[in-house]
This record gives C-alpha cells, sequence and structure tokens, in this order.
C-alpha cells in the first residue's frame, strides 16, 4: 500500500494569513430535539473558541449527529439558540441557511460526485460563489496539493482509493476556506492503518488553517487524539465537557469513565473519606479511588471502576492487603506486539488489560497493584 502524505503548501499559509480563515466562536445553549417519542437532545450547551477542535463522543443514539446537524443548519432544534461569536444564527425565530454559516462539512460516505474530477469536486463549491474561474482554479489546486492528491487531479471517485476519496473531500472543504468545519465520522469506513495516518493528517491540516472544527465519532481512542475538547454525549444530555486528559483522570460520572475505558469494576461500601480519596471494603479487600463522584460518605454503597492504566503485576505474590495490592490468578493472555496483556481474577472481579512485557501462565498466581489515581468511586443508585 502506498502512502500519501499531507503536507505543508501555499493553501495551507494562505488560508492561515486570510482574516476570514479565522474560526467562528460557537455557542449553544439549551439545544433540544425530539423525534416522536425519542428525545434525541435534551438542554445541550456549548462553548468551542475560535480555531478550538471539539470532538463530540458517545455511542450510537447519544445525539452527536442530531447536534452535529443543527450546527450545520441542516435541521433545526425544537428549542435553544447557535450563535457564531455574537451572530445568532438560529434560535425559535431565526434560521441561516447552511450556506450562508460559513462552514464545510467531510461525511463519512465522502459525498463525492462521481461523475466528476477530483479537481471538478473540489471547485464545485467555489464555482458556486462568486470567484472567478482562475481563482477557483488555483484554489482547488492548492488544496488538492494540500491533502497530497497533486498529479490525480483528471482521476474520478472510483478510480480512487478510500482513503484517497476521504482526502479529496477534506480538499473541498477546505478550498472554500471555513470557518467551521464539520466532521461526520469521516474515518469510519478506513481500516485501521489508514485511518490512524488519515486522523493524523486531518488534525495536523485542519489546526493549520485556523478554522474552528467539530468532529464526531464514538471511538474513544480517536476522540482522545484528535480533540482540545471532548463533549460526552450519552441519550441526548452532554454528560461532560472537557479536555481528554480530564475526562480521562477524573470522569464527571460513572457513564464517562465506563465509556472511556475501564478495565473491571468492584462493588463495595465506603469505609471512609482519607486525603480526598475514597476508601472502599469490597469483598473483605480495600480498594482505595482517588478520584469520582464528590459527597460520598461513609456506609454509601458504590463501585470502583479500575482503569487499564491502573495495574501491573508485582513481584510478592503473598503481599500486604494494603489497598494497593489484591491477590489473582491469570486466566488469559493475549501479545500485543510491544508484549502481553493479561486477564485475571481476583476477589473482587476479573480484571482486563494488565500489561507486561513477558508472558505469565494461564492459571498463574499473581498479585496485581492497583494504582489509586486510576481508580474512581461512584454512588450506587438504588431504585425502588
Amino acid at each position: 500500500m502506498t502512502t500519501t502524505q499531507i503536507r505543508p503548501s501555499a493553501a495551507t499559509s494562505t488560508a492561515a494569513a486570510q482574516p476570514d480563515a479565522h474560526g467562528h466562536a460557537v455557542t449553544v445553549r439549551g439545544a433540544a430535539r425530539r423525534y416522536g417519542s425519542v428525545q434525541a437532545l435534551q438542554g445541550v450547551d456549548l462553548d468551542i473558541e475560535p480555531g478550538g477542535f471539539l470532538v463530540l463522543l458517545g455511542p450510537s443514539g447519544s445525539g452527536k449527529s442530531t447536534l452535529l446537524r443543527g450546527l450545520a443548519g441542516v435541521e433545526r432544534f425544537d428549542a435553544g439558540t447557535v450563535q457564531f461569536g455574537p451572530r445568532v444564527i438560529a434560535d425559535s425565530r431565526h434560521h441561516l441557511p447552511p450556506e450562508k454559516r460559513g462552514l464545510a462539512m467531510v461525511f463519512q460516505d465522502y459525498a463525492l460526485w462521481p461523475h466528476m474530477t477530483v479537481r471538478q469536486n473540489v471547485s464545485y463549491a467555489l464555482r458556486r460563489g462568486s470567484h472567478q474561474a482562475a481563482e477557483v482554479r488555483r484554489r482547488a489546486l492548492e488544496a488538492i496539493e494540500s491533502v497530497g492528491l497533486d498529479g490525480k487531479e483528471d482521476r474520478y471517485p472510483h478510480e480512487l482509493s478510500g482513503g484517497q476519496q476521504q482526502r479529496v473531500a477534506l480538499a473541498r472543504a477546505l478550498a472554500g476556506r471555513p470557518r467551521l468545519i464539520l466532521f461526520d465520522e469521516p474515518l469510519s469506513n478506513l481500516d485501521a492503518d489508514l485511518r490512524e495516518r488519515l486522523r493524523v493528517e486531518i488534525a495536523t491540516l485542519t489546526r493549520s488553517t485556523g478554522a474552528t472544527a467539530v468532529y464526531i465519532t464514538h471511538d474513544q481512542s480517536e476522540a482522545m487524539a484528535l480533540a482540545d475538547r471532548i463533549g460526552l454525549l450519552n441519550a441526548g444530555r452532554l454528560e461532560q465537557l472537557a479536555t481528554p486528559e480530564e475526562l480521562y483522570r477524573h470522569p464527571a460520572t460513572s457513564f464517562a469513565a465506563r465509556f472511556t475505558g475501564v478495565a473491571g469494576s468492584a462493588r463495595g461500601i465506603v469505609r471512609e473519606r482519607r486525603d480526598g480519596a475514597t476508601v472502599v471494603l469490597a469483598a473483605d479487600h480495600i480498594l482505595v479511588a482517588a478520584s469520582g463522584e464528590t459527597g460520598l460518605q461513609p456506609g454509601d454503597d458504590v463501585e470502583v471502576l479500575i482503569r487499564p492504566t491502573a495495574t501491573t503485576f508485582v513481584n510478592d505474590v503473598s503481599g500486604p492487603a494494603d489497598g494497593r495490592t489484591l491477590p489473582a490468578v491469570v486466566v488469559d493472555v493475549a501479545y500485543r506486539g510491544r508484549g502481553y496483556e493479561h486477564v485475571v481474577e481476583t476477589p473482587v472481579g476479573r480484571i482486563t488489560g494488565v500489561f507486561t512485557a513477558a508472558a505469565r501462565q494461564r492459571g498463574a498466581q499473581a498479585r496485581v497493584a492497583i494504582d489509586p489515581a486510576e481508580c474512581h468511586a461512584f454512588a450506587i443508585r438504588h431504585t425502588a
């Protein structure tokens, strides 16, 4: 497989230098949308700084696409307001059409005209504007070069690979020098290796233009790698809006912790609060969680969520039960290139992803260290 690299060109430097290339500041207040009995959005508030890269993360049905379409103007919210800078572009009385919002979209299925060449696809939006023919040609070629497709200007979409087609879609978005670029899961149709390479290129090129970006995905590793900030959606609600580091280290809810990756969980009772951490008795063993829900009290029923990064093997199999280690039995092992990931059974439950450079045998006795800084405690809500 050949690798096409996006590289700096006149397109990127020119776009960054243009006053109208500065990104929109986006403000959303109280966005709500219902489809029949389904509440797709429930009072979502968002603030995106000019030039920021926001990733909307969540499972299918969480409201990501509905929110993106509302920003694009292709559908109207039932309630709420959208502002680009000080300008209200959508509320209960006004709805600015998509073509007047200064934005572009990059779609999951590329959305290329099959009867048009690469150059014609990229030029399409420019031709609909007031640009002269020479300007249209120049900007289209600059955008094509910036995504590494120079020399392929006269090819048709069916003559390109999936990754190349997505680059054409990106070039088309960039050619118009939009102030806001909306990405609708653009990498989901690509294989893993190509997806990772194109992710890097999308991030680099988009940031070089100064445009604000909103990108939706259900892949938490993709979100962590791309975002300045992540908006985590669940059932139409914004669970948390934070930097990737903040979301991972200090999840606001158990859903936020689970969706961004846990290796295991343990139910227990709060024994005490110590130096801001929660000490939990689970299956006669002590666990310590450095973060999680605030306001927990001794006697509360809780669940401790354990990150994959919390666990390591220790050499002393018979070490003390001090809240930082657990006895374990290795039940599975998988080679991951850099080393081995183990699944272990402990008194508090099964834990996955215990990583070491050397494999341990299935059935072997072990002891696993649990880092409190990578554990999060949340109350268990009992329903009547």
